[in-house]
């Protein structure tokens, strides 16, 4: 979303609105659905479901800000991790005057659970007299940062906005109802069997062909690399 005019409530909403508002029809080829393997085998669930306990997605949005830029939604169960975030990864820098083994992209994220954090991963020269280079963090983790801070649950700061009679973190009819419009076709096609879930092994990332997915959407994955939290 673009800067509000104000923190109102009212004016925040509104910027969200129009940012849904931008997003293109979702394409079949930029989604891949996933079953893990063993889901059927639950006595409530019926031996031919296509239900999808995996997706991975790329939204298009049509502004000026963001156009040309996709924004990778993934989400599943049975994965190899449990965690929330939002990374940003930026491009690799044109001229690249390092003659050495190529590290990953640089890298800005900001975990939600566990462990909240924000983060930057970066490549740097190693230390020492070889002209090498390895990657890095600048970190802010809550928990270390803010010792002695009590920092709120997601619903108690709700809780606190609806006695406060702050709609600001609430979504609104209209948002609402746009966030609807851009997966209702998708979900529809999903229901009418146009779209298959692919089975994926649990404890995995999900499907070899999300994986494909973000490296056509132009996302470089960094295999071996785990950011570990700091130790209070």
């Amino acid at each position: 979303m673009e800067k509000p005019i104000s923190l109102k409530p009212e004016h925040i909403r509104d910027e969200k609105v129009k940012v849904l508002q931008s997003v293109l029809p979702i394409k079949d080829e930029e989604v891949v659905l996933g079953q893990y393997e063993g889901y059927r085998d639950d006595p409530t669930v019926p031996d031919f479901s296509n239900t999808p306990t995996f997706a991975t997605v790329v939204l298009r949005i049509h502004n000026e800000r963001w156009e040309g830029v996709p924004f990778i939604l993934k989400a599943g169960k049975a994965l190899n991790s449990r965690k929330a975030e939002i990374r940003v990864q930026f491009k690799d820098v044109p001229g690249d005057i390092f003659r050495c083994q190529r590290q990953g992209r640089n890298e800005f994220v900001i975990r939600l659970q566990p462990s909240e954090a924000i983060y930057m991963k970066l490549t740097v020269k190693q230390p020492g007299l070889e002209m090498s280079t390895v990657q890095s963090e600048l970190d802010l983790s809550y928990g270390q940062r803010y010792q002695g801070v009590t920092i709120p649950e997601a619903y108690e700061r709700l809780i606190l906005d609806t006695i406060r009679g702050d709609q600001q973190h609430f979504v609104r009819r209209d948002e609402l109802k746009a966030a609807w419009e851009i997966f209702t076709p998708l979900l529809h096609r999903i229901d009418d069997g146009k779209m298959k879930a692919i089975p994926y092994r649990p404890g995995s990332r999900g499907p070899a062909e999300a994986d494909e997915l973000l490296a056509k959407a132009g996302y470089l994955q960094t295999h071996g690399y785990i950011w570990i939290p700091p130790t209070l």
